[in-house]
């Protein structure tokens, strides 16, 4: 057990916690296909990727054989809203019950790898009717942690996982009046549907 630990610790750490990806995205154009130009901190060695127009047509189209989930925290979810055509939310990360720890480099609480989430993503696919050769589509803030969660599944024999590349959130501006803020590109600034109101039995609770 302790060496899976370290194996998913250890790939957190190399996308994750790194820095931030609007640092990485200069030749990257918003709402871009152009996955050669993907920042490397986007990049998933299974190299699937989808922008969030697409992969609402992906779920529209195919409904039951395409399974969408929201891998962001539950506060996120919570507090800035969420897909609401997601099968589910399944956290990649998650901040501990008791955040008592500060990540200098992220200017935020600390996050710990999710321990679960190959699992309940497994179980959410059952639930479905789905198995590892399914098509999967996950999203998270801003695309860096869709792409680690997407190396982790094809890890267990995943083949066809896409990440949503701009995340739900999207890139944050670089300059101007709006610098620092998350209105680049992603799932809300496309005005795609989204909403507050969450779903209990979409929602992830640890086991």
């Amino acid at each position: 057990m302790s060496s899976k630990i370290n194996l998913f610790r250890n790939l957190l750490l190399a996308g994750l916690l790194t820095a931030s990806s609007a640092l990485f995205a200069a030749d990257w154009a918003p709402g871009s296909s152009d996955w050669t130009n993907l920042p490397e901190i986007k990049r998933s060695k299974i190299a699937l990727y989808l922008t969030p127009q697409q992969a609402f047509e992906m779920k529209k189209k195919d409904p039951k054989g395409v399974a969408f989930f929201d891998i962001r925290t539950r506060a996120e979810a919570m507090y800035v809203g969420w897909p609401g055509d997601a099968d589910a939310l399944v956290p990649y990360v998650e901040h501990p019950e008791i955040m008592g720890e500060w990540d200098d480099k992220r200017h935020m609480y600390m996050l710990e790898p999710n321990l679960d989430f190959a699992a309940e993503l497994e179980r959410r696919l059952k639930e479905k009717g789905l198995g590892k050769d399914a098509t999967i589509i996950l999203i998270c803030r801003s695309g860096d942690r869709s792409s680690k969660a997407a190396d982790r599944l094809q890890m267990s024999g995943y083949t066809k996982v896409y990440s949503i590349a701009e995340g739900f959130e999207g890139d944050s501006v670089k300059d101007g009046a709006k610098t620092g803020q998350r209105a680049v590109n992603g799932w809300k600034n496309a005005n795609l549907p989204w909403t507050y109101k969450l779903d209990k039995a979409k929602m992830y609770f640890p086991k």
